[in-house]
């Protein structure tokens, strides 16, 4: 039996989006911006794949910026937002819990004079609203804060965390909400941010394409030249089988939540209650306020990335964090930053299921995974003592 079990990191394409998509790759495979026949079928299918997703949102289909993916759609928020507004400002908010997409684009712009501000985070991952408020000053342009984490599956305070910032002027507010949008209700318009992101291969999308919403009137400053596509805010020709099998999939999975998000918490905590039926073996993230298929722990005397090999040996895929930092050496940043030591940090696992994960595959991994995390700790046991 082979079970997967790493939808954080990415989920199978689903065949209605494929069906939808395929078209687009065989017979309708003009360039949108081409005047003929062909051309103006594949703008017809690009402004309808607009208009889905911005109704998933709750925008208008103007403020969808179609992206390569979550990365770009982050990095065009925060590096568009930085550089249009650096004559009035150059202060940057996040926290210390963000995807590498984040951090790495921020650790970028502070090479050309922006300060960055990395807040901490709590034992759970969840930014405080008070620091929040405190770190913005009048020369703040912009905050970037993820709505659920990607490694612990915590959910942020995000209706606090906007009022804080809408009490400054002109600061605007980016939303990472990549992880988030399989599970969490996402409208634009009553999280009352400027900017948001996700990416079409978490909801069982294609891989390759985005969106930001870009709420209208928000000023950015394009991080890619040589085109009109995308109102210029994006150049270069739209991956518009992308953009169709990422509408599909969005649709669905906004249309299936209330059903699919229930029964993942469900199969999580039967999974959750085996693995920490084991001594010394801690949850990380929230206990409650989490997304409903995302199960991280932290199994103390373990090698989380030797446990990660053995399960995937025997035929369950999962993690030891984020896809992005895989065969990195050094610990999860995110860990770090809930305060967890390197030596525990390092024997984290994540078990992320998925609207596909049925039950008989929950039963078979609660009773491996203990298992295997036991076997191991009394390997390296016994090692230790012989030597």
């Amino acid at each position: 039996m082979s079970i997967y079990l790493d939808h954080a990191a990415t989920t199978p394409l689903r065949r209605e989006a494929l069906e939808q998509m395929l078209p687009l790759l065989t017979d309708d495979y003009g360039n949108p911006s081409s005047v003929h026949g062909p051309g103006r079928r594949a703008r017809a299918a690009l402004d309808e794949s607009r208009e889905r997703v911005a109704t998933a949102l709750n925008s208008e289909p103007r403020e969808i910026v179609f992206t390569s993916g979550g990365t770009e759609a982050i990095n065009l928020a925060i590096k568009g937002t930085a550089w249009a507004g650096k004559a009035r400002g150059n202060r940057l908010v996040t926290s210390a819990a963000e995807h590498h997409a984040v951090l790495h684009t921020m650790r970028h712009l502070e090479k050309f004079g922006f300060e960055i501000v990395t807040l901490p985070v709590d034992r759970y991952g969840r930014v405080d609203p008070d620091q929040l408020d405190a770190a913005i000053n009048d020369r703040t342009i912009l905050v970037s804060l993820m709505l659920a984490n990607n490694e612990v599956g915590t959910i942020q305070p995000m209706a606090d965390l906007v009022r804080r910032v809408r009490g400054h002027r002109a600061v605007a507010i980016h939303v990472d909400a990549v992880q988030a949008a399989p599970y969490i209700a996402i409208d634009v318009r009553e999280l009352d941010v400027d900017m948001l992101s996700i990416a079409a291969h978490k909801f069982e999308g294609p891989k390759g394409v985005g969106a930001l919403y870009l709420r209208h009137g928000t000023i950015l400053l394009p991080q890619i030249q040589g085109g009109t596509q995308e109102r210029y805010r994006r150049a270069g020709t739209e991956n518009v089988a992308g953009a169709v099998g990422m509408a599909a999939a969005l649709e669905l999975s906004v249309a299936e939540r209330s059903l699919v998000a229930p029964r993942l918490a469900r199969l999580r905590d039967r999974l959750r209650d085996a693995v920490l039926a084991l001594p010394n073996v801690e949850l990380t993230g929230h206990p409650r306020k989490r997304l409903p298929g995302h199960l991280s722990v932290v199994a103390r005397e373990s090698d989380g990335a030797a446990v990660v090999m053995n399960l995937d040996l025997a035929g369950i895929a999962c993690s030891t964090g984020s896809a992005c930092t895989t065969g990195s050496t050094e610990p999860s940043h995110v860990l770090t930053a809930l305060g967890y030591p390197e030596e525990e940090a390092r024997g984290s696992i994540r078990l992320t299921l998925g609207r596909t994960t049925f039950e008989g595959e929950v039963e078979h991994a609660a009773d491996l995974i203990p298992q295997t995390i036991a076997r191991l700790r009394n390997a390296t046991a016994m090692v230790a003592t012989e030597i």
